[in-house]
């Protein structure tokens, strides 16, 4: 009892201090009269009496200072010890004597793990502030037609709860779903960003801002939530619908999958019917009613998106993905953007680099091109330099331009097919690749990535000016079709690319050429020669925590997964 009346003193044990006022005097002297320690920890301090007597064998000679044991340590000590590790070693600590397991109550040893492992700020002591940061963010910033009671309908008993539950039955219980997420939504997937928010874990669906406005914040709303409502007890709540939180389930399927189930499908429903509920879903989805609609065909492909999506009120799978990798050559900052797709609407992309290529890959999708295919692939190797403003609107020379260097590239990968009947001519093509363009006018300023054998001095000073901070002019092509009109009118420069086409429901994809944009950090742009459209992609602003890759392997194997999901 004496070591946990030290505790209390540094780190308060609510549990020792309710025990001390629940007994009685006689009670108390009983307890205060237990020794320290139990006769493990005797054991253990003799053994190390016994490692630093004078003539024992592996004893400290005359200059060597005795060997202490760790029991000898003040319990303040231990506390900051124990609270500096790990929260997956304190258990195995628990179990090495009673004294480190009355130490491990210590509840500011697990605020600690908390805070630095999963980001926990909030205080429990502190009813007022609990639960502020997803209540608000949702009710009053996002979604201000929900009432901020629908979304916090219930709050936990944490006047009785310690950090040690939120640790071990909340936060450890359910780390394998942290991070970021795709559902499995058909065509359409989406973006799941599974966050410890306050003292809550949260499945929040990001979407995108509404077309065209592909530069306005991501919106999103949660899906389910996790809490402790009661000491050691988590519950799992459905978000789906207006009605309020409901009960709902969780399964971890295996390490990088897991589904959700409403068990209260009927909190979905809205008194309206059908119709009530489509006009709510149009408004937060499109922002605008069917009857600011006047494309005929946008309008059904509206339709079919809400008839598909509500089939999956009730359960639904996820697969993890991961933001790519980053290297410092890359053309600009790997990660995830928002893009116009015509009548589809706004869609989110991941931009990756693979070498000599870089790829932006659908996390959503649609009827025509299903999340999780390649939409859009850049060929870093062939620049293209564009004609001046006057002549960039002519929209034939700009395809006359795309189409020499689409010969190029095909040439090129017809003689590296060819390669392997010289024997050792195939090993000198790759790097030769460079110096085989005819066409070396097209190439623009050297990046980092063309920093290979090869001459490209004569190139580099031609397009010096380009690179001198301000770019080249740029505009579309008269005839060329645009959701956005409000692109930027200079670009840093231009590569050849192609993008993945097809009929409704992935039928007849194909590959066609276009002209990749890079206008800043944070935008770029595609031109789709066949369908004669452009497509703005501007960057997600947001910080995602647990979503990077354990290794570039990884990676690779996941973007592999998605796209045979839809293949």
């Amino acid at each position: 009892m004496a070591v946990c009346a030290r505790l209390c003193g540094v780190g308060p044990s609510r549990g020792c201090r309710r025990r001390q006022q629940r007994r009685g005097p006689a009670e108390t002297a009983a307890a205060d009269s237990e020794p320290d320690t139990d006769p493990e920890e005797e054991r253990i301090e003799a053994g190390a009496a016994a490692l630093c007597a004078p003539g024992a064998g592996g004893s400290a000679g005359p200059s060597q200072p005795p060997r202490c044991s760790l029991l000898e340590l003040p319990p303040e000590l231990l506390v900051e010890i124990f609270a500096s590790l790990p929260g997956t070693d304190l258990p195995s600590l628990a179990q090495v004597c009673t004294k480190f397991r009355r130490i491990l109550h210590t509840d500011t040893i697990w605020r600690r793990r908390c805070r630095e492992e999963y980001g926990v700020c909030e205080n429990l002591r502190k009813l007022e502030i609990t639960g502020v940061s997803c209540r608000d963010v949702y009710a009053k910033r996002i979604n201000p037609r929900v009432k901020s009671g629908r979304f916090m309908k219930i709050l936990p008993d944490y006047e009785h709860m310690e950090y040690r539950d939120v640790y071990t039955c909340l936060l450890h219980r359910y780390r394998h779903i942290l991070g970021l997420w795709q559902p499995d939504i058909g065509p359409y997937g989406g973006l799941l960003n599974v966050v410890v928010d306050g003292l809550f874990i949260i499945g929040w669906m990001y979407l995108p801002p509404h077309d065209p406005h592909v530069d306005d914040p991501m919106r999103f709303k949660p899906l389910f939530r996790i809490h402790l409502m009661e000491r050691k007890s988590a519950t799992v709540e459905c978000m789906y619908g207006h009605r309020g939180p409901h009960n709902g389930h969780i399964q971890i399927v295996k390490k990088d999958e897991f589904s959700t189930k409403c068990n209260q499908t009927d909190h979905h429903r809205m008194s309206g019917g059908r119709q009530e509920e489509f006009r709510t879903w149009l408004r937060e989805e499109w922002g605008r009613t069917l009857e600011d609609i006047f494309h005929e065909h946008m309008q059904e492909l509206i339709l079919m998106k809400f008839i598909y999506t509500s089939q999956y009120d009730n359960c639904l799978t996820y697969r993890r993905i991961y933001l790519p990798p980053s290297h410092p050559d890359d053309l600009i900052r790997p990660g995830l953007f928002k893009g116009t797709y015509g009548s589809h609407g706004l869609e989110i992309v991941m931009l990756s680099f693979h070498g000599k290529h870089a790829r932006a890959t659908k996390i959503t999708g649609d009827p025509n091109i299903p999340a999780g295919q390649q939409t859009v692939e850049i060929d870093l190797m062939h620049r293209i330099q564009l004609p001046d403003v006057e002549n960039l609107r002519n929209f034939n020379e700009l395809s006359r331009i795309v189409l020499e260097v689409r010969e190029q590239v095909r040439q090129e990968q017809q003689q590296q097919e060819e390669g392997p009947e010289d024997g050792e001519g195939h090993s000198q093509q790759s790097p030769q690749e460079p110096q085989r363009d005819p066409a070396q006018p097209n190439m623009g300023p050297p990046t980092e990535k063309d920093r290979e054998p090869g001459d490209r001095g004569a190139a580099a000073a031609e397009e010096q000016p380009a690179q001198s901070g301000q770019g080249q002019p740029f505009v579309l092509p008269v005839g060329v079709s645009s959701r956005n009109e409000d692109y930027p009118r200079t670009c840093r420069m231009c590569f050849y690319g192609t993008g993945l086409i097809a009929g409704h429901g992935f039928t007849s994809p194909e590959r066609t050429p276009g002209v990749f944009i890079l206008f800043d950090n944070d935008r770029f742009g595609f031109i789709w020669l066949e369908l004669k459209s452009f497509s703005l992609y501007s960057r997600v602003q947001a910080t995602f925590r647990n979503a990077d890759a354990p290794s570039p392997q990884a990676f690779e194997e996941m973007l592999k997964n998605i796209q045979s999901l839809t293949s």
